[in-house]
Parts: C-alpha cells; sequence; structure tokens
C-alpha cells in the first residue's frame, strides 16, 4: 500500500480537515488553520496517516498543541469509536493467542500500520472534555505493562456524564469496542 496521497486525494482530504476545523472551533479556539495546513503540507507521512484516520471513520481534528515540540495534536473526533476499528483485540500477542473465533485484527497493529498511538488514559479523558464521545461504544486505550503482562488490557468509554476505565482479557473482542488514536504534526 503506497503511503502517500494522490494530488486530488491531499487536495480534497485538506479541505476536509479544514471544513471540521471550522466547524469545530472549540476544540481548538486559539489555533490558526494557515499553521496547520503548513506544517500537515510540510509532512506527507503524517497527512497520509491522518488520511488513514479518516479512513477508517476516525473523523481526526486537532486538540491540542505541544509548544515544546512545536507540534499539533490530532485525536479521533468521531461520536462513537470509528466504525473502521472495531471489532478487534487489543495486540497481536492477544490475537495470536485466540485459538476459535479469532477477529480480523488488532488494536496495536492496526495502529501501528497507521501511524498513529493508541490514546492514553489521560487523553481520552482530554477528549471527553471536548464534547461527548463513546456514548454507545468504547475504544482501547494504552495499557502498563503490568497489566499487559498479565493478560489483561484497559479500554475505555462515557456513560452517565462519566468517563469509565474498564479491564478485560487482551484478547477480546466485541462489535461496539474499537480504538481511538492520537497523531503530532
Amino acid at each position: 500500500m503506497s503511503k502517500q496521497l494522490s494530488p486530488e486525494q491531499r487536495e480534497a482530504f485538506l479541505n476536509t480537515l479544514k471544513e471540521r476545523f471550522e466547524k469545530n472551533i472549540t476544540r481548538h479556539e486559539n489555533f490558526e488553520w494557515a499553521k496547520i495546513q503548513d506544517k500537515l503540507e510540510a509532512n506527507e507521512d503524517k497527512l497520509w496517516s491522518l488520511h488513514e484516520m479518516e479512513r477508517t471513520d476516525g473523523e481526526p481534528d486537532v486538540v491540542d498543541y505541544d509548544a515544546a515540540a512545536d507540534e499539533f495534536i490530532f485525536f479521533d473526533c468521531s461520536a462513537e469509536s470509528p466504525t473502521g476499528r472495531r471489532s478487534v483485540c487489543y495486540d497481536p500477542e492477544a490475537l495470536e493467542s485466540r485459538k476459535k473465533n479469532k477477529p480480523e485484527n488488532n488494536a496495536v497493529g492496526m495502529a501501528a500500520d497507521m501511524g498513529i498511538e493508541l490514546l492514553t488514559e489521560e487523553q481520552y479523558r482530554k477528549l471527553q472534555t471536548l464534547g461527548k464521545f463513546d456514548m454507545k461504544t468504547s475504544s482501547w486505550v494504552q495499557t502498563p505493562a503490568e497489566i499487559r503482562n498479565r493478560g489483561g488490557a484497559l479500554f475505555c468509554d462515557f456513560r452517565y456524564g462519566q468517563v469509565f476505565l474498564y479491564h478485560n482479557g487482551a484478547d477480546s473482542y466485541y462489535a461496539a469496542r474499537g480504538f481511538r488514536g492520537s497523531l503530532n504534526v
């Protein structure tokens, strides 16, 4: 698979990102689109990764800025866990360990292939300050090694006006559980 967008794809996708940026200005009130677009145009590989987030229904949008690194931070901002990334177990080891009814993929592996990172619990909680997400679905989040080494993995959702952090076997998968990603540009 080519990790470059055609000029037509690039232009159309930049327009999609700009429209989403303008429509959801409360997520990034002090940012200027022109600066973000300059960063995107200078980072073809990251633009491809954002396009992968979009292709799998993540609706990526700018949510923060890291001044020390001079990078804009994008999260998946789809209302529910991205539909193109659901029904996946946590990581390649969990996928390999399943002997029956294996899912087609895993969250950590898909994220790596896309060039993004799974959200951390902290990032997931930040996302929830920008709107209400995962009110019907849930999303895998980065899991500490001490939990993963025991066969578990973490996921979050938003219910009853609260973010909930849960655990499950890393090899589990559900139609309503996917993952959200982040990307620094």
